[in-house]
């Protein structure tokens, strides 16, 4: 499937990124994560590769700060993607390898030069327990 030349380049870019990267296309199909964030998603990329939307927000089994599912329309990057709009959020997952881990999690829309949204980004991080 051929993908917008901004979202080859922003995963070109992602690849270069030390700080955890998580992408998606237009339709919410996981394209691609660095290999910064493969020890707090608990799987290299390379081994998983591409997921549709209900496998990848189904994989990770993202919860609030106080231990609740959130809802696929909550997750930031989604929010992100559907509502044209930076996000930020705390979020808990579950690993592929099956570790919790608290992240932080700064969602982006990509939108080429038509204005049309071609998918989103996220930048995430592990978040220090003094953190809150």
């Amino acid at each position: 499937m051929a993908q917008p030349i901004e979202l080859i380049l922003v995963r070109h870019l992602a690849s270069g990124l030390a700080l955890p990267t998580f992408l998606i296309d237009a339709e919410g199909t996981l394209v691609f994560y660095n290999e910064a964030a493969e020890p707090l998603l608990g799987h290299r990329f390379d081994e998983e590769g591409a997921m549709a939307f209900d496998a990848w927000t189904a994989a990770y089994a993202v919860r609030d700060d106080s231990g609740r599912p959130v809802g696929v329309d909550e997750i930031p990057l989604v929010r992100a993607l559907r509502g044209g709009r930076p996000v930020h959020a705390r979020v808990a997952i579950i690993g592929r390898d099956g570790a919790a881990r608290t992240l932080e999690v700064s969602a982006f829309p990509l939108v080429g030069l038509g204005k049309e949204v071609l998918g989103a980004a996220a930048l995430f991080w592990e978040s220090a327990a003094e953190d809150g």
